[in-house]
């Protein structure tokens, strides 16, 4: 992966998170995709990321088009400063949903040819398949039961290019705040974009204060994911499903490295109880 840059210094790991590994070499960022990571769709993602018009939102990649190495698609990036950890008082809440009502206002039509389609619904589903082949139980059982109360995810009414999993981990400061992480940009319904602190605040885990400075600005920024009178008719079924993701996601990681869930993931979890007692069972085909 170094040696993609010209003439670079020795690499320094900044992140593994399970298959993916992201070094710096220099002023410069390369990222190893998960396994499997289609290069063709990555591509897309990418073209799309690079383009001029979303240049004050979306942190360009340095190359649009992914390489190979070793069987890995991987890609090249500018190097930024990442949101500072855990500080809630001090968090770019305001700037990230400018940003994000910023980039929902773009459509499919704005852009030529076919985009592809966010990658928030398919992330959602593929994590939940995952928890099912497990072969957990206890909690997993907690977490697919509220899975089955949420309907199918249908074609949206309301189309926008959307980041497709943000949080806080995908901005940096290069020149001002830009989203980073493009493996889920696509086109879609822009509420999934804000169902995870959404998701956070329903669970207890993000104090109503935080959730509001972050809503109350998109919906200030004109952001079309949502109504200021009743944002919850937009982002009641999101927000289930990403607390069900996430509560998965915990338990998968727990089942992996061996370790006890946190606090935070205890709450999600239990949210889960919560949303099978408020909501009935869905027939799914």
């Amino acid at each position: 992966m170094a040696a993609l840059v010209p003439d670079g210094v020795d690499p320094v790991v900044l992140a593994v998170r399970g298959d993916v590994v992201v070094i710096r070499v220099g002023e410069v960022v390369v990222k190893a995709h998960e396994p499997g990571a289609d290069p063709a769709v990555l591509g897309a993602r990418m073209r799309l990321a690079g383009d001029p018009r979303l240049s004050g939102l979306l942190l360009p990649p340095l190359d649009v088009s992914p390489v190979l190495v070793h069987g890995r698609v991987v890609t090249t990036w500018p190097l930024g400063r990442p949101v500072p950890e855990r500080d809630p008082e001090t968090a770019p809440l305001e700037e990230a949903a400018r940003l994000l009502a910023a980039l929902h206002e773009f459509k499919p039509a704005d852009f030529a040819g076919v985009q592809p389609p966010s990658g928030a619904p398919h992330r959602f589903a593929r994590t939940v398949a995952d928890l099912r082949a497990s072969g957990l139980g206890g909690d997993a059982r907690k977490v697919l039961r509220a899975f089955a109360t949420l309907p199918p995810v249908d074609a949206p009414a309301h189309l926008a290019v959307c980041h497709g999993d943000w949080h806080l981990g995908q901005m940096v400061e290069a020149g001002g705040w830009r989203l980073i992480d493009v493996d889920d940009l696509g086109v879609g319904d822009p509420a999934w974009d804000l169902a995870r602190p959404a998701a956070l605040h329903a669970a207890g885990v993000l104090d109503a204060e935080t959730w509001g400075r972050f809503l109350d600005a998109y919906t200030a920024a004109g952001g079309a994911a949502v109504s200021a009178v009743d944002p919850w008719a937009a982002l009641d079924v999101p927000a289930r499903a990403l607390v069900v993701q996430m509560a998965a996601r915990a338990l998968l990681a727990s089942q992996r490295d061996g370790k006890p869930l946190d606090e935070a993931q205890e709450a999600l979890v239990e949210s889960c109880d919560r949303i099978v007692s408020a909501h009935p069972h869905m027939a799914r085909g």
